[in-house]
This record gives structure tokens, C-alpha cells and sequence, in this order.
């Protein structure tokens, strides 16, 4: 399972490097191409169009996807939860546990 889990994050890994070059690059390119001659702006490096694709994501965009997505499928889940048997809400814990590993609570913390 850990192999798994990490070759998963290897991939993701390797695509988040790809998307930020593929990014960078199709900025570097557009900004050199336009910008000098239109408004007489100096050329960016590689690092400066990376810099501004993040910063726009920032401005514009967020880091979390369309908005509100993670609300729809939070909802669809409390209303699987609640359709569920006390059975059948053990047998899905158990499955969790099987491939996610058995997470104890933290301990608490002694008053002194």
C-alpha cells in the first residue's frame, strides 16, 4: 500500500513540475512576445514569468480548484453517512482503516 501511495505522489509530483514549466514557459513567451512592443516593457527570464504565473494564480484565481466543489461532495457524503447503518458505518471505518492505516486519537494532555 505504501508503494502505492507513494508512486501516486511521485506522479503528482512530476506533473506539478511539468504544469509549472509548461506554465512559465508559455508566459515567458507571450510576455517577450507582446509586451516589449506593445508597451515598450523590458523581457522577463524564465524565473520572473514563473514568479507572475503564481502571482496571478494568487490574485485571480486561488489554489483550491472551482469554488465551492469540495461543499457538494462534503454534503453528498454527511447524507451517504446518515443513510448508513450502524453495521455498515463500522464496515466502512474498518475499510478505511485497512487502507489508510488506524490513526489513534491524540492523547490528552494531563491537568496539572
Amino acid at each position: 500500500m505504501k508503494r502505492h501511495w507513494m508512486m501516486r505522489a511521485l506522479k503528482f509530483a512530476v506533473l506539478a513540475v511539468l504544469a509549472v514549466v509548461v506554465f512559465g514557459f508559455v508566459t515567458l513567451h507571450l510576455w517577450n512576445w507582446l509586451l516589449p512592443g506593445l508597451f515598450g516593457w523590458k523581457l522577463i527570464t524564465f524565473w520572473q514569468a514563473v514568479g507572475l504565473v503564481i502571482l496571478s494564480k494568487i490574485f485571480f484565481g486561488g489554489f483550491r480548484g472551482r469554488p465551492g466543489g469540495g461543499m457538494h461532495w462534503r454534503h453528498r457524503m454527511r447524507e451517504r453517512w446518515e443513510q448508513m447503518t450502524p453495521e455498515d458505518r463500522e464496515k466502512f471505518r474498518e475499510g478505511m482503516r485497512r487502507r489508510c492505516g488506524h490513526f489513534e486519537p491524540p492523547a490528552a494532555k494531563p491537568t496539572a
